[in-house]
């Protein structure tokens, strides 16, 4: 559920964090979104930082620069002005995915879990156009949902220490790509050869919160002329 105004928590001395929706939907994500873009585009003295999330945005801010309760009164105002106008038109990047073998540990234990094929994993999760939700976690890593109930499936009891990067992942309804080698516990059914995170790039992260993304299945040999 959207609420009809903001919550407030504090979170420490300098960092405010803003409540918008009790639940992850498009709709909660979207005004979250929308008060990013309003708070990035009003330059509010002593907001220092701005970390958007699935129904939340932690506004991290300088208190001597603006009290707390001012800060609050600015977000209670922008927020009963959000305009959809201001967001900018979402782009739609298809990502293409090696599904199974060394690069999908994890596809078969998905399609057992759910008595489905492995070729039926890889239909359900390529079918949706999915909504980039959150970026973060490691730097340009992706937030994707929702996955297809079909195919939900929780994340691995024992993580892994190492994750390779542009590895594919399930944990639930959400899935995700591994924008560098990190530990984690998702489920790993593929990997794309797309660099998602370039620190020398502006921007650096691929892919934006609002964004959207396609799956397309495709073969190593056709990865490795991804990549060449």
């Amino acid at each position: 559920m959207l609420y009809d105004s903001p919550i407030f928590r504090l979170m420490g001395d300098r960092s405010l964090l803003v409540e918008l929706g009790d639940e992850i939907s498009p709709s909660v994500n979207q005004s979250v979104q929308e008060l990013f873009v309003a708070l990035d585009l009003h330059k509010c003295d002593g907001v220092k930082e701005l970390v958007p999330s699935y129904r939340s945005l932690l506004v991290i801010y300088d208190p001597f620069l603006i009290s707390t309760l001012d800060l609050e009164r600015k977000i209670y105002d922008l927020y009963q002005g959000l305009n959809h106008s201001q967001l900018p038109v979402p782009r739609t990047i298809e990502i293409p995915v090696v599904y199974g073998g060394n690069r999908g540990p994890d596809l078969a234990r998905v399609a057992q879990y759910h008595r489905l094929t492995p070729q039926e994993v890889m239909d359900f999760h390529t079918r949706p156009t999915y909504r980039v939700y959150m970026i973060g976690f490691t730097p340009g890593y992706p937030y994707l949902g929702e996955v297809p109930t079909a195919i939900a499936t929780p994340r691995r009891e024992t993580p892994r220490i190492s994750v390779p990067r542009g590895s594919v992942g399930i944990a639930q309804k959400q899935t995700g790509i591994y924008s560098v080698d990190s530990p984690g516990g998702w489920q790993i059914i593929g990997w794309t050869p797309v660099n998602l995170f370039d620190p020398q790039g502006q921007p650096p992260s691929l892919l934006m919160m609002g964004d959207r993304v396609r799956f397309q299945a495709i073969t190593a040999e056709e990865a490795s002329q991804w990549q060449q």
